[in-house]
């Protein structure tokens, strides 16, 4: 069973409560705190396994969460770290918010690994709350909570070259002839089903991937036929073949036909309909009329709009070895990189802050911050990543904690202390 969309509840794993107890050791009066820190959550992590090409997995299981950190224990014993749970999935799956529609993660390309949701950090034991003046602290740090969504699955399909066309005008064909594919094949519509890909090599020229998109027709954009379930497939593609019966076997204008076919492609993203082009003009070998040549019609409608026509027949191979060294000319002077999607959707952006309090300080060498609003902020964000930086940066801009800096005094090349953490403060 194919499948190129499914809906799950993902969670991350709660961080380990800090542990409060005191040593309780013969001939030791003043035994002090000892409890030990939580573990830390497992993460939430997708990952691409080349061996997969389907999301079917996802239909019989829907809810998936990584393990929760054990809570620390006596003696400062470090409560156990909660496994991280790894989905896999094939490579070219968009990860979205289901609310939103907002990408949070494109497995593709070099993005083969991705942490979707931060596990919580483990709260701090006792021990670390004693003081001078507090001796015996008698608090412990709860762990961070877990991080919850619900994410829409989309496959999208990796290929450099789409074909489109309606049903029954010889994509399949094409494609078997043209590449390693063993797609299906015979006289009826919505003979495909499925999307399938094919690599193309060409002797003395750099072979590229091709896609068959299942049986595009009128109203595919609003979901009539099966074209709106597979137009998700091409928005990878970088330029399309555009197949066409111009011996109107079937009764139907080759012309009407690509214009009907544009106007779908514009109504369901008009950044794809953008893109280029080529016309193949198949079943030529079944064109009987003398009156006038169709291909002929085609190229005068067409290629003064910037699209080629190639005359070709899938089933005798006519022309077809000129139409792929074309398009493998064309993607040459394309961008290499493959179509990616932008990530819109961050998961540490919908954590609540705004009721957790904070405390600007300014110290001898140092301005400090601290409190639950930027501890439970650095137990989320990954700083070494630049997207992590970035929404560490938009943090302290969007909760006010810049401009408080500033009105403490703070100067150019000074210090500030967050927990762990310590940077110079530059405008």
């Amino acid at each position: 069973m194919f499948a190129d969309r499914a809906k799950i509840f993902i969670r991350s794993g709660k961080g380990g409560d800090g542990h409060c107890s005191f040593r309780r050791e013969l001939y030791v009066p003043n035994g002090g705190p000892d409890g030990g820190d939580g573990g830390k959550g497992g993460d939430l992590i997708f990952e691409v396994d080349k061996g997969l090409n389907t999301l079917v997995d996802f239909r019989h299981k829907r809810k998936y969460a990584a393990e929760d950190g054990e809570q620390g224990g006596k003696r400062r014993c470090h409560g156990k770290d909660g496994k991280d749970l790894i989905l896999k999935v094939p490579e070219g799956t968009v990860i979205k918010e289901s609310r939103s529609g907002k990408v949070i993660a494109d497995m593709s390309g070099e993005n083969s690994r991705q942490i979707v949701l931060k596990g919580g950090k483990g709260g701090l034991g006792n021990q670390h709350f004693a003081t001078a003046t507090m001796q015996v602290p008698k608090y412990a740090q709860p762990g961070q909570p877990a991080m919850e969504l619900e994410v829409n699955m989309e496959l999208k399909v990796i290929a450099d070259v789409g074909l489109i066309g309606f049903p029954n005008v010889g994509k399949s064909t094409l494609l078997s002839r043209v590449t390693n594919a063993d797609p299906k094949i015979a006289n009826y519509h919505f003979t495909t089903l499925n999307p399938n890909l094919g690599v193309v090599d060409l002797d003395g020229a750099k072979g590229f991937v091709m896609a068959d998109i299942p049986g595009l027709i009128e109203g595919a954009s609003e979901g009539v036929g099966l074209g709106h379930e597979f137009l998700r497939h091409i928005e990878r593609t970088k330029m399309m073949i555009h197949v066409v019966d111009a011996a109107g076997t079937e009764g139907r204008d080759p012309i009407d036909d690509i214009y009907k076919i544009n106007a779908e492609l514009e109504a369901y993203n008009p950044e794809i309909a953008k893109r280029p082009q080529v016309i193949a003009a198949n079943k030529t070998d079944l064109i009987y009329s003398e009156d006038e040549d169709p291909v002929e019609k085609l190229k005068a409608e067409f290629e003064p709009k910037g699209m080629k026509v190639f005359a070709i027949s899938g089933v005798s191979g006519k022309g077809i070895s000129e139409l792929l060294y074309y398009v493998s000319e064309q993607l040459q002077n394309m961008d290499s990189e493959p179509v990616m999607f932008e990530q819109e959707f961050f998961p540490e952006d919908e954590l609540i802050y705004d009721d957790l309090p904070y405390t600007v300080t300014k110290e001898e060498d140092a301005y400090v911050i601290e409190g639950p609003k930027i501890d439970k902020m650095l137990g989320y964000t990954n700083l070494d990543s630049e997207k992590g930086f970035a929404f560490f940066q938009k943090f302290l801009k969007d909760a006010g904690i810049l401009d408080e800096l500033e009105q403490a005094g703070i100067q150019e090349g000074d210090t500030v202390r967050m927990y762990g953490l310590q940077f110079d403060y530059y405008k």
